[in-house]
């Protein structure tokens, strides 16, 4: 899959911040991660559904996307139901059937898998319902918008990223890729590739997707992949946080930890922690307020009947489409802006800079 346009929302995260007027009360349903929030009421006519596809892939859906959602979506004064399928995607096509058949007039997903990701969008469509992919694309599938970051460029900036860690020496790289399940993941592999591989004095020794993004499968699999390559491996490009940290884990074991960059995304408690002490390189910050922003407005336009405001069109490659989308732009975080994160909402400061890590915190200029 590629870009039809490179046309984004934002730059940077001053933007982010000026964008995101969908403000960030608390919600009063949060419940537990596989919960249902719900709002009555507000000047919408209709009803949005939106489906978190687990709380294992990445802290996210359930810690930044969810919150960032109901904020949105009870500053729009519109009907919402966000539940979570664990994981599970019969779980999350019961979901989808439920929330259909309770009248949602515009479904949200985030996929576990393109092939019950479309059959979902097909029903839905069936039905009258419109839907939008949030996050990842569902290949082969019918979603009227996509609303995500601009993942090629996500790989880039990790690609740049390891790059600037490992500076000009010769280096053996070993990638830690995401699901194969995700298109996500192909993208920011694809974009690191395209950064990395123009550099003659980086060399792969290693890469491996990583099933369902599990961090335990990716402690077993960096090991193997560390011991195929009899321990020579100056860089780690990790896909996201979780896998980052599972990398480092390795690592610490074989007193490598800190002297090895390895990559990272999400700007995760763990993952700016790691950045603090030395022992991830950078991480990806995408800003979930702005993201659950612009899904909040392209469904309450599909709720009133209106077209949405894109930024181009992402390329369907299996459905032979083009698909009207809005893309944000993803920010490099390493630690002389970690507490851009911070003061954007990204993470608390109370979170991050604790016990050991607040004098780390103070050394880097954040304060609380």
């Amino acid at each position: 899959m590629r870009r039809k346009h490179s046309l984004l929302v934002v730059g940077a995260l001053g933007m982010a911040l000026a964008l995101t007027a969908c403000g960030d009360d608390s919600s009063d349903n949060t419940g537990s991660s596989s919960s249902s929030g719900s709002s009555e009421g507000g000047s919408a006519d209709g009803k949005i559904g939106v489906i978190l596809p687990d709380t294992e892939s990445s802290v996210r859906w359930e810690s930044a996307d969810r919150p960032a959602l109901e904020a949105a979506f009870k500053e729009a004064g519109v009907q919402y139901s966000i539940q979570n399928a664990e994981g599970d995607a019969e779980k999350m096509t019961t979901i989808a059937d439920g929330m259909i058949a309770d009248g949602v007039t515009v479904l949200a997903i985030v996929n576990l898998d393109s092939e019950s990701g479309a059959a979902i969008e097909e029903k839905a469509a069936s039905q009258g319902v419109k839907t939008i992919d949030y996050d990842r694309l569902t290949l082969g599938g019918s979603a009227d918008y996509y609303v995500s970051f601009d993942n090629t460029k996500v790989g880039e900036l990790q690609g740049e990223g390891l790059a600037t860690c490992l500076g000009d020496k010769d280096a053996n790289i070993v990638y830690l890729n995401g699901s194969p399940t995700d298109n996500n993941a192909t993208l920011f592999s694809e974009g690191a590739h395209s950064v990395l591989d123009e550099m003659s004095n980086y060399k792969v020794v290693g890469e491996q997707a990583v099933p369902d993004w599990d961090n335990e499968q990716a402690v077993t699999i960096f090991e193997q992949l560390y011991t195929a390559a009899d321990g020579a491996v100056d860089g780690v490009l990790a896909a996201n946080d979780g896998l980052g940290g599972s990398a480092i884990s390795v690592l610490q074991k074989n007193g490598k930890a800190g002297s090895v960059p390895v990559t990272g995304q999400d700007a995760t408690v763990e993952g700016l922690q790691n950045i603090l002490a030395g022992t991830q390189c950078m991480t990806v910050y995408k800003s979930a307020k702005l993201e659950a922003g612009a899904l909040a407005d392209t469904a309450i336009a599909l709720v009133n009947g209106e077209e949405a405001d894109t930024t181009g069109t992402t390329e369907d490659s299996e459905g032979g489409r083009d698909v009207p989308s809005i893309l944000l732009d993803p920010v490099s975080i390493t630690k002389d802006n970690v507490g851009d994160v911070i003061s954007d909402g990204g993470q608390s400061y109370a979170d991050v800079c604790t016990g050991e890590f607040e004098q780390l915190c103070t050394d880097a200029g954040i304060t609380g």
